[in-house]
Protein backbone atom coordinates (compact mmCIF):
# COMPACT_ATOMS: atom_id res chain seq x y z
CA UNK A 1 0.00 0.00 0.00
CA UNK A 2 1.62 3.46 -0.81
CA UNK A 3 0.71 6.50 1.64
CA UNK A 4 1.56 10.03 0.51
CA UNK A 5 2.18 11.89 3.15
CA UNK A 6 4.02 15.50 3.88
CA UNK A 7 6.64 15.74 6.90
CA UNK A 8 5.97 19.05 8.61
CA UNK A 9 7.65 21.04 11.55
CA UNK A 10 6.31 22.72 14.55
CA UNK A 11 8.92 25.10 16.01
CA UNK A 12 11.29 21.49 15.81
CA UNK A 13 8.31 19.27 16.67
CA UNK A 14 8.26 17.23 14.04
CA UNK A 15 5.31 15.08 12.27
CA UNK A 16 4.33 12.97 9.43
CA UNK A 17 0.73 14.12 7.78
CA UNK A 18 -1.65 11.71 6.19
CA UNK A 19 -4.87 13.26 4.75
CA UNK A 20 -6.80 10.32 5.57
CA UNK A 21 -10.31 11.21 4.22
CA UNK A 22 -10.51 7.71 2.60
CA UNK A 23 -9.68 5.97 5.35
CA UNK A 24 -7.02 4.11 3.57
CA UNK A 25 -4.86 3.84 6.78
CA UNK A 26 -6.98 1.89 9.19
CA UNK A 27 -4.94 1.17 11.49
CA UNK A 28 -3.31 4.19 12.91
CA UNK A 29 -0.82 2.68 15.77
CA UNK A 30 0.90 0.49 13.81
CA UNK A 31 1.14 3.19 10.51
CA UNK A 32 2.75 5.48 13.49
CA UNK A 33 5.23 2.99 14.61
CA UNK A 34 6.47 2.09 10.76
CA UNK A 35 6.34 6.10 9.19
CA UNK A 36 7.93 7.65 12.77
CA UNK A 37 11.12 5.43 12.44
CA UNK A 38 14.20 7.15 11.86
CA UNK A 39 16.05 4.16 10.62
CA UNK A 40 13.66 2.95 8.57
CA UNK A 41 10.86 4.70 8.14
CA UNK A 42 9.96 8.58 7.13
CA UNK A 43 10.92 9.58 10.87
CA UNK A 44 8.92 11.98 13.49
CA UNK A 45 7.88 12.60 16.59
CA UNK A 46 4.31 11.68 15.63
CA UNK A 47 1.67 10.59 13.09
CA UNK A 48 -1.47 13.07 12.27
CA UNK A 49 -3.83 12.01 10.41
CA UNK A 50 -6.72 14.19 8.90
CA UNK A 51 -9.71 12.86 8.71
CA UNK A 52 -13.65 13.97 7.95
CA UNK A 53 -15.35 15.15 11.01
CA UNK A 54 -19.81 16.35 10.92
CA UNK A 55 -18.46 19.03 14.09
CA UNK A 56 -16.22 20.79 12.32
CA UNK A 57 -13.54 21.07 8.99
CA UNK A 58 -11.88 18.43 9.78
CA UNK A 59 -11.41 15.63 12.65
CA UNK A 60 -7.05 15.42 13.95
CA UNK A 61 -6.26 12.04 15.16
CA UNK A 62 -2.99 12.02 16.71
CA UNK A 63 -0.39 8.91 17.14
CA UNK A 64 3.24 9.09 18.90
CA UNK A 65 6.15 7.63 17.70
CA UNK A 66 5.31 4.39 19.78
CA UNK A 67 1.82 4.03 18.22
CA UNK A 68 0.25 5.30 21.53
CA UNK A 69 -2.64 7.74 21.28
CA UNK A 70 -1.31 11.39 22.02
CA UNK A 71 -4.30 13.15 22.92
CA UNK A 72 -3.78 16.40 21.46
CA UNK A 73 -0.76 18.32 20.27
CA UNK A 74 -0.54 22.00 20.30
CA UNK A 75 2.71 21.87 17.67
CA UNK A 76 0.79 19.20 15.83
CA UNK A 77 -2.42 21.29 15.59
CA UNK A 78 -0.81 24.05 14.33
CA UNK A 79 0.53 22.17 11.59
CA UNK A 80 -2.02 19.72 10.58
CA UNK A 81 -4.16 23.59 10.05
CA UNK A 82 -1.41 24.94 8.08
CA UNK A 83 -1.56 21.53 5.92
CA UNK A 84 -5.09 21.86 5.87
CA UNK A 85 -5.00 25.74 4.15
CA UNK A 86 -2.15 25.09 1.57
CA UNK A 87 -3.77 21.81 0.52
CA UNK A 88 -7.60 23.90 0.22
CA UNK A 89 -8.99 21.01 2.74
CA UNK A 90 -9.93 24.43 5.03
CA UNK A 91 -10.06 28.12 4.94
CA UNK A 92 -6.72 30.24 6.57
CA UNK A 93 -9.57 30.47 9.48
CA UNK A 94 -11.21 27.13 10.82
CA UNK A 95 -11.95 24.20 12.81
CA UNK A 96 -11.12 21.09 13.42
CA UNK A 97 -12.06 18.39 15.91
CA UNK A 98 -9.67 16.41 18.09
CA UNK A 99 -10.31 14.26 20.68
CA UNK A 100 -14.03 15.75 21.18
CA UNK A 101 -13.11 19.68 21.22
CA UNK A 102 -13.35 21.90 18.35
CA UNK A 103 -10.05 23.93 18.30
CA UNK A 104 -9.96 27.64 15.73
CA UNK A 105 -6.78 27.60 13.67
CA UNK A 106 -5.78 30.58 11.91
CA UNK A 107 -2.90 30.38 9.80
CA UNK A 108 -0.79 33.41 8.08
CA UNK A 109 2.17 32.70 6.07
CA UNK A 110 4.19 30.07 8.13
CA UNK A 111 2.74 31.25 11.48
CA UNK A 112 0.18 29.45 13.01
CA UNK A 113 -2.10 30.46 15.97
CA UNK A 114 -4.05 27.89 17.98
CA UNK A 115 -6.85 28.35 20.55
CA UNK A 116 -6.67 25.80 22.89
CA UNK A 117 -8.54 23.95 26.02
CA UNK A 118 -8.88 25.64 29.44
CA UNK A 119 -6.28 23.70 31.47
CA UNK A 120 -7.66 21.26 33.99
CA UNK A 121 -6.05 19.41 37.33
CA UNK A 122 -3.55 22.26 37.63
CA UNK A 123 -1.42 22.09 40.92
CA UNK A 124 1.28 24.06 41.68
CA UNK A 125 4.42 23.11 44.00
CA UNK A 126 3.27 19.20 44.82
CA UNK A 127 6.54 17.40 46.62
CA UNK A 128 7.24 14.24 45.42
CA UNK A 129 10.15 11.50 46.31
CA UNK A 130 12.87 10.97 43.51
CA UNK A 131 16.00 9.31 44.23
CA UNK A 132 15.81 9.65 47.67
CA UNK A 133 15.07 13.31 47.52
CA UNK A 134 12.00 15.47 47.67
CA UNK A 135 11.44 17.73 44.58
CA UNK A 136 8.88 20.57 44.02
CA UNK A 137 6.83 19.88 40.82
CA UNK A 138 4.05 21.70 39.44
CA UNK A 139 1.61 19.55 36.93
CA UNK A 140 -1.10 20.61 34.63
CA UNK A 141 -3.28 19.07 31.50
CA UNK A 142 -3.24 21.17 28.92
CA UNK A 143 -4.57 18.37 26.41
CA UNK A 144 -2.08 15.87 27.70
CA UNK A 145 -0.50 15.92 31.52
CA UNK A 146 2.16 17.83 31.98
CA UNK A 147 4.81 18.03 35.37
CA UNK A 148 6.38 21.17 35.11
CA UNK A 149 9.92 21.40 37.15
CA UNK A 150 11.87 24.66 37.23
CA UNK A 151 15.89 24.51 37.00
CA UNK A 152 16.44 25.24 40.49
CA UNK A 153 13.84 23.20 42.02
CA UNK A 154 17.14 20.50 41.56
CA UNK A 155 19.33 22.67 43.11
CA UNK A 156 21.41 25.78 43.05
CA UNK A 157 23.88 24.40 40.26
CA UNK A 158 21.04 22.93 38.02
CA UNK A 159 20.39 24.61 34.20
CA UNK A 160 19.09 23.56 31.15
CA UNK A 161 22.18 22.76 30.39
CA UNK A 162 23.32 20.70 33.08
CA UNK A 163 20.22 18.60 33.29
CA UNK A 164 19.93 14.61 31.77
CA UNK A 165 16.70 15.85 30.67
CA UNK A 166 15.93 12.32 29.20
CA UNK A 167 17.40 10.33 32.66
CA UNK A 168 15.58 12.59 34.86
CA UNK A 169 12.28 12.92 32.49
CA UNK A 170 11.96 9.15 32.17
CA UNK A 171 12.01 8.55 36.07
CA UNK A 172 9.03 11.34 36.80
CA UNK A 173 7.84 10.22 33.63
CA UNK A 174 6.97 6.46 35.11
CA UNK A 175 7.21 7.69 39.10
CA UNK A 176 3.65 5.98 40.57
CA UNK A 177 1.92 9.26 40.97
CA UNK A 178 1.59 9.62 37.52
CA UNK A 179 0.31 5.74 36.61
CA UNK A 180 -0.92 3.90 35.08
CA UNK A 181 -1.07 6.85 32.00
CA UNK A 182 2.44 8.50 32.94
CA UNK A 183 3.35 11.97 31.85
CA UNK A 184 5.31 14.34 30.25
CA UNK A 185 7.81 15.78 31.67
CA UNK A 186 9.20 19.99 31.42
CA UNK A 187 12.42 21.40 32.48
CA UNK A 188 12.18 25.30 33.01
CA UNK A 189 14.01 28.27 33.59
CA UNK A 190 13.83 32.15 33.35
CA UNK A 191 15.16 33.72 30.44
CA UNK A 192 15.30 37.82 29.80
CA UNK A 193 12.15 39.77 29.57
CA UNK A 194 9.08 37.81 29.82
CA UNK A 195 10.11 34.83 28.28
CA UNK A 196 11.42 31.07 29.56
CA UNK A 197 13.40 28.16 28.36
CA UNK A 198 12.52 24.73 27.90
CA UNK A 199 12.95 21.40 27.48
CA UNK A 200 10.63 18.45 26.97
CA UNK A 201 10.57 14.97 27.85
CA UNK A 202 7.84 13.41 25.72
CA UNK A 203 5.82 10.49 26.56
CA UNK A 204 4.95 7.99 23.62
CA UNK A 205 8.50 9.55 21.98
CA UNK A 206 10.22 8.32 25.14
CA UNK A 207 12.82 10.89 24.48
CA UNK A 208 13.35 14.48 24.23
CA UNK A 209 12.11 16.23 21.70
CA UNK A 210 13.00 20.07 20.40
CA UNK A 211 9.72 21.79 21.03
CA UNK A 212 6.56 20.82 22.23
CA UNK A 213 3.14 22.61 22.36
CA UNK A 214 1.17 21.65 25.23
CA UNK A 215 4.53 21.54 27.24
CA UNK A 216 5.34 25.04 26.29
CA UNK A 217 1.42 26.13 27.30
CA UNK A 218 1.77 24.39 30.96
CA UNK A 219 5.17 25.33 31.76
CA UNK A 220 3.79 29.33 31.01
CA UNK A 221 1.78 28.91 33.20
CA UNK A 222 3.52 27.37 35.70
CA UNK A 223 5.77 30.15 35.18
CA UNK A 224 3.32 32.85 35.28
CA UNK A 225 2.35 31.63 39.11
CA UNK A 226 5.93 30.95 39.91
CA UNK A 227 7.53 33.89 39.06
CA UNK A 228 4.96 36.60 38.19
CA UNK A 229 5.39 36.74 34.17
CA UNK A 230 2.06 38.37 32.68
CA UNK A 231 0.50 36.77 29.17
CA UNK A 232 1.37 36.32 26.53
CA UNK A 233 4.45 34.72 27.59
CA UNK A 234 7.68 33.55 25.04
CA UNK A 235 8.74 30.08 25.57
CA UNK A 236 11.95 28.64 23.80
CA UNK A 237 12.22 25.37 23.54
CA UNK A 238 15.51 23.19 23.00
CA UNK A 239 15.06 23.70 19.16
CA UNK A 240 15.19 27.72 19.70
CA UNK A 241 12.33 28.11 17.57
CA UNK A 242 10.09 30.78 19.53
CA UNK A 243 6.68 29.62 20.92
CA UNK A 244 4.23 32.52 22.15
CA UNK A 245 1.53 31.71 24.40
CA UNK A 246 -1.88 33.97 25.74
CA UNK A 247 -4.06 33.22 28.14
CA UNK A 248 -6.19 34.73 30.29
CA UNK A 249 -5.79 34.54 34.06
CA UNK A 250 -7.85 36.00 37.41
CA UNK A 251 -6.20 34.48 39.85
CA UNK A 252 -8.59 31.63 40.48
CA UNK A 253 -9.35 30.09 36.61
CA UNK A 254 -7.13 30.03 33.37
CA UNK A 255 -8.99 30.67 30.27
CA UNK A 256 -8.74 31.74 26.34
CA UNK A 257 -5.32 30.38 25.61
CA UNK A 258 -3.80 30.35 22.72
CA UNK A 259 -0.41 28.89 21.02
CA UNK A 260 1.37 30.82 18.41
CA UNK A 261 4.57 30.10 16.30
CA UNK A 262 6.18 28.46 13.16
CA UNK A 263 4.51 25.66 10.92
CA UNK A 264 7.15 24.60 8.45
CA UNK A 265 6.66 22.01 5.41
CA UNK A 266 9.99 20.07 5.12
CA UNK A 267 9.05 17.74 2.18
CA UNK A 268 6.47 15.48 0.76
CA UNK A 269 6.40 12.22 -0.99
CA UNK A 270 5.01 8.11 -0.97
CA UNK A 271 5.64 5.56 1.65
CA UNK A 272 5.03 2.25 0.75
CA UNK A 273 3.46 -0.19 3.82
Amino acid sequence: MKIWFTKMSGAGNDFVIVDNRSKKIRNGPRAARILCDRRWGVGADGLLLLEKSRKADYRMLYFNADGSYGGMCGNGGRCIARYAAVNGIAPLRHRFEALDHIYAASVRGSEVSLTMKDPRGFKLRRRIRLRGKTIVISHVDTGSPHVVVPCDALGRRKSLKTIDVVALGREIRFHSVFSPAGTNVNFIERAKGNSIRIRTYERGVEAETLACGTGSIASAIVASRLWKLKAPIVVIPESGRKLCVEFDDDGTKISKVCLAGPAVMSFYGVFSI
